[in-house]
């Protein structure tokens, strides 16, 4: 009888060279058909069959995991095999062969007469060797078989068909043609030695003589091979031995199932995969331990040779055939450990006609006549997708493997001649252009086309409708050392992305901060909050087309306020744009939002809104404020379906008409939560700020009411004729906190936030001597380092330096100056990742105005700076020259967005001019920058992946006032010391040597002026107000300890002030009155007085009592 279960020390092997002969000549079938004739069996050659001894004994293993299948092959037996029969028994038996199978019988004859056998042997399981004179082996997995013929004569016709009867049964013309079509056959999956001659049907893989994989198979057999362990063509055979243990009996390069150790579900999974064509997975499932012999629980296929069988798979069943009797690790869960549930590669199947250009190299940039098409039979199986001139043709005019897509781009309809298109991007840079007129047809295509190439990890990108799916490189900003494959779908503005080991995610493109492409069109960078996400571009084709779909979708794609470019918080980036600028720099505009801008200048700026709303930068002086509020007010009025949408306009103006103010602003707030999110944010960013415009109306003359007269038409999109517009917004500003739910204490440090803005304007305007009282703002500066506990709020006068700063912020912690200490104010950048040391003499309240939110000031030591100054003091020649990498800061495809890379310059740096060549023997420079107009700060942002560490951020701002321009770029330098050289002279040209006072700062902290707290900041009290107010802004502007003192003193000269004017007030009233009375009582004795005349003293006493109540405030 067969064991149940055979040795893992062997290997099914067949030698691909040549295909067995047909066994019609055989002396099995001649005996067969006389067997057959005369209906009495015929008796064989009688051949001796010594005593056998089974070859179950596992070699060796390491105790950490059990064995795999070693490999046997029918070239190289003595390798894995050694036996010693017993030649010295005395038993025969008798051998018949039919049908590839060896049948065993006893003797007497009469056994064999009547049928009745003890042992069948399936010969594609077995081996024959030959011996010495009349004897020969038969080698199986489970038994070596030792047979003495007769004579010598005999032994060779029994050796020769036991061969062919292996060759038969090992003969698949489907499988041979299948193995030799995979190109990566044709190299040893052990050693790389090129045309193999043998292939392990049990291990899938191809061997070469001396080794006796493929690349796709040693994906699993070698994914984790050390190069230290590596075959090669010329290793010995002791290296191969060894490998080849390690590699297939020991496994120890295998790639682990995700179900590895799980039995059930590896069983499972098995049963699965069997029904579909990918052998590799069941190759996967097999050798880490499913069980081929497991019962499927379904009656007519009870086990998984059955269900291959079943479902016409001939070559999982033929991969499980051969390791039906292969002994394999088996492991059962463990009580803590989880079942995952497999769900199987699919297997996709389509056909059909469609339409196909020839295969391009560049993209598809114009549009394809129907008659560029040609009709194709196509079709797409087991992974491959090929096409045919006609269905009738058996050999394809091409095929395209789904592993090879790397991207499926779905067409906008009527892009070509046919309606609906489709392509396909290879990794051999190739473009495929499909199309059909029928949708369906299309629509089943393209979901099958997507299901044959995308992995079982990023299903669910399958269930999108996608306009592009394919896989890209990516890095992210945690991990910028090693790229990560990433499958990417393309649905509107939005971008899917699965990445290796992680879950799904969404892109809004257009809510990011910042989107560039990088060195030379290779990196696409996406900048959201909190996060970069760098991706890359592995071939041309592909990347460029997706490149350019991203910045499309990125960019505002229509009318409507859910299609625009928005901020992190669902507001239009144009209205914020807007928003932000007024409030900087138009608020105090007379008229604003009731005048009208220059029309050609609105139309532009309205065109480059939006064509990426995102990378457009208004700035003072380029753009003017009415222009700016006519964009606003032209975007409100041609948006379609208005901000109150069309359903529910008539609602809101009706609204209006309620006189109960408490239902009015019930039904408001209920017309507000019907909004869809990105109205409902547009329309309270709107209100909010129109209600900051009207509370400073006393400068822009907007008031409420006639803020809703200009807004009422435009929001509800009406003619102007009916005044319910205007008053449904005059409603919503002047309840703006009861309808919008605002905080009042938020709304109050906003107002004041404004206040401070407009202050500081109206200073900047004015030239204000040191000693002017008046020209002081309060500024947040850190010491050392950004946190609160380091704030201090500091007042800046207009001709403070940063000097005067430093040591301001130093006296109020106290801190000593040693000497040898560098305390400097810097300006610190976080967007830009740069910062820059102010000199000493640098006055501190410009550089406050052009600051971006994003930036701050910071008191630190400068720890350079003693070696800056021994390097000047050392230097004869105060210029500088040498070779630093350079890289702009430039505009692609007029998008504002930044590009380049890093190049070699040659630079010269004198006491007038930044000179930049591109080599050293040039002549003219391609560059010319005075040096007084350059800052230059330290540090260069990342995103860029500067070559060094060592680099400056250089800001070009010319002084031209009827046209500004602003221009930044990057300087990399080798080393440390170089950067801080170039540095040093830089500072020392533009302050003709005068880097840092020679007294140092105590000098400085010693002569500054203090400011008088004796009388406090008179100017910025507010006389207005209860008393505890005037005392709270009083101490508020005073750190030290006499602040309340000083407090008290003003506000008792205030009141003193107040009590002496209503004194003044009341003597001149009273006096007047008395001198009116008596002029009057004489008119009135003459008879002269008449109605018009006392109504001309009222109107003149009215006058009279107004101008007193200005002057008494």
């Amino acid at each position: 009888m067969l064991p149940e279960k055979s040795s893992p020390d062997l290997q099914t092997a067949v030698d691909l060279s040549c295909t067995p002969s047909s066994l019609s000549s055989s002396p099995t079938k001649s005996a067969t058909d006389e067997m057959q004739k005369e209906q009495t069996p015929q008796v064989p050659p009688r051949i001796r069959i010594p005593q056998t001894q089974d070859n179950t004994k596992q070699l060796t293993q390491p105790d950490t995991q059990p064995a795999l299948p070693a490999r046997r092959l029918s070239r190289l037996p003595h390798e894995f095999m050694k036996t010693s029969p017993d030649d010295n028994s005395d038993e025969y038996e008798d051998l018949d062969l039919i049908n590839s199978t060896v049948y065993r019988v006893n003797t007497p004859d009469r056994d064999y007469r009547i049928g009745v056998g003890i042992t069948s042997i399936e010969m594609n399981v077995g081996n024959v060797k030959d011996s010495d004179r009349r004897n020969f082996d038969l080698t199986t997995p489970y038994r070596i078989f030792s047979f003495i013929a007769e004579s010598e004569q005999l032994r060779e016709q029994w050796v020769d068909v036991m061969r062919n009867a292996i060759g038969e049964a090992l003969s698949n013309s489907e499988v041979a043609d299948r193995i030799w079509a995979e190109p990566s056959n044709s190299f040893c999956a052990d050693c790389g030695a090129p045309k193999p001659e043998w292939a392990s049907i049990n291990l899938c893989v191809v061997l070469c003589k001396r080794c006796a994989g493929n690349e796709r198979v040693n994906s699993f057999w070698a994914a984790n091979v050390p190069p230290s362990e590596a075959l090669t063509p010329s290793s010995c055979s002791d290296e191969r031995r060894r490998f080849i243990t390690n590699k297939y009996r020991q496994g120890k390069y295998r790639k682990y199932h995700p179900l590895y150790g799980n039995q059930k579900e590896l069983n499972n999974a098995l049963c699965i995969n069997v029904q579909c064509s990918d052998v590799l997975e069941t190759l996967s499932l097999i050798f880490c331990g499913a069980d081929v012999n497991c019962i499927t629980d379904m009656a007519s296929w009870p086990s998984p040779l059955s269900l291959a069988s079943a479902h016409s798979q001939p070559l999982q069943a033929e991969l499980i055939s051969h390791n039906l009797n292969t002994e394999l690790p088996q492991s059962e869960v463990g009580g803590a450990m989880q079942a995952i549930h497999y769900s199987a590669p699919t297997c996709v199947s389509h056909n059909g006609f469609l339409f196909k250009t020839a295969s391009m190299a560049r993209a598809v940039n114009e549009r394809k006549a129907r008659e560029e098409f040609s009709r194709r039979w196509c079709t797409l199986n087991d992974g491959t997708f090929s096409y045919y001139e006609s269905d009738k043709n058996s050999n394809p005019n091409g095929t395209l493997k789904a592993s090879e897509i790397v991207c499926l781009t779905v067409d906008v309809t009527e892009k070509h001649g046919y309606d609906n298109t489709f392509e396909l991007y290879s990794e051999s840079e190739r473009l495929y252009l499909f199309g059909t007129d029928d949708p369906d047809s299309h629509k089943e295509w393209v979901k099958s086309i997507a299901k044959s190439f995308i992995p079982a990890s990023a299903e669910p990108l399958l269930r999108l409708s996608f306009e592009r799916i394919g896989r890209l490189k990516c890095k992210d900003g945690l991990n910028l050392q090693m790229s990560k494959v990433g499958w990417f779908a393309l649905v509107g503005s939005t971008l899917h992305a699965y990445l290796e080991d992680g879950q799904g995610e969404e892109i809004h493109l257009r809510k990011l901060n910042e989107l560039s492409i990088q060195q030379d069109n290779e990196v696409l960078v996406l900048v959201e909050r909190g996060r970069t996400l760098y991706i890359e571009g592995e071939r041309k084709l592909d990347f460029a087309g997706w490149c350019a779909a991203i910045q499309t979708a990125a960019g505002s794609g229509g009318d409507t306020l859910s299609q625009q470019q928005l901020t992190e918080t669902d507001i239009p980036v144009i209205v914020h744009i807007c928003i932000g600028y007024i409030t900087q720099c138009g608020l105090t505009s007379e008229g604003i939002y009731r005048k009208s801008g220059v029309n050609s200048r609105v139309a532009a700026l309205c065109e480059r809104f939006r064509r990426d709303a995102r990378s457009l930068r208004l700035r003072e002086g380029e753009h003017q404020v009415d222009d700016v509020s006519n964009v606003l007010k032209r975007f409100f009025r041609e948006l379609e379906e208005g901000l109150f949408t069309s359903e529910d306009s008539s609602t809101w103006l009706s609204t209006a008409a309620i006189q109960d103010e408490s239902m009015k602003i019930s039904q408001y707030q209920l017309l507000f939560n019907r909004l869809p999110l990105v109205n409902k944010a547009t329309l309270q960013a709107l209100i909010n700020h129109l209600y900051c415009v009207q509370r400073f109306s006393e400068l822009n003359q907007m008031n409420l009411h006639n803020l809703a007269i200009v807004f009422g038409p435009t929001l509800f999109q009406t003619d102007g004729k009916d005044f319910t517009a205007g008053r449904a917004i005059e409603d919503l500003i002047q309840h703006y906190t009861l309808i919008f739910e605002v905080e009042e204490q938020q709304l109050k440090k906003q107002l004041e936030e404004i206040t401070v803005i407009i202050q500081v304007r109206e200073k900047l305007n004015t030239k204000f001597p040191s000693t002017e009282p008046g020209g002081h703002f309060i500024c947040t500066v850190y010491l050392e380092e950004k946190k609160n506990t380091a704030e201090q709020h500091v007042k800046i006068p207009g001709a403070m330096t940063a000097a005067e700063l430093t040591c301001e912020v130093l006296d109020r912690r106290n801190i000593p100056v040693q000497d040898k200490e560098y305390w400097s104010c810097w300006e610190v950048s976080n967007k830009e990742e740069m910062e820059r040391p102010l000199h000493y003499q640098e006055r501190v309240l410009p550089i406050l105005h052009s600051f971006g939110t994003d930036s701050h000031l910071l008191i630190k030591k400068h720890l350079e700076m003693e070696t800056m100054i021994v390097y000047l003091t050392s230097k004869v020649d105060p210029s500088k020259h040498g070779m630093m990498k350079f890289r702009e800061e430039r505009s692609i495809l007029g998008l504002g967005l930044t590009s380049g890379s890093f190049h070699d310059r040659y630079f010269i740096l004198n006491s007038s001019s930044l000179r930049m060549y591109k080599e050293v023997r040039s002549n003219r420079p391609e560059r010319d920058w005075p040096v007084i107009t350059l800052k230059v700060y330290l540090g260069i942002k990342k995103k860029l992946r500067p070559p060094t560490c060592w680099g400056l951020t250089v800001v070009y701002e010319s002084k031209k006032q009827e046209r500004p321009e602003k221009q930044q770029w990057y300087l990399c330098c080798d080393t440390q010391s170089e950067m801080r050289e170039w540095f040093a002279t830089f500072l020392s040209i533009q302050y003709d040597g005068d880097v840092w006072p020679q007294d140092g700062l105590q000098q400085t902290r010693v002569s500054r002026v203090l400011p008088d707290t004796r009388h406090g900041n008179v100017s910025l009290i507010p006389l207005r107000g209860s008393e505890n107010e005037m005392r709270n802004s009083v101490a508020a502007f005073s750190q030290d300890p006499l602040a309340q003192r000083t407090a008290d003193a003003v506000l008792q000269n205030v009141f003193a002030r107040r009590v002496s004017m209503l004194n003044a007030l009341s003597i001149r009233k009273s006096t007047r009155l008395k001198s009116m009375m008596e002029e009057k009582e004489q008119r009135k004795r003459k008879g002269v007085v008449t109605g018009n005349d006392g109504g001309e003293e009222e109107e003149e006493e009215e006058e009279e009592e107004g101008g007193l109540g200005d002057e008494c405030y």
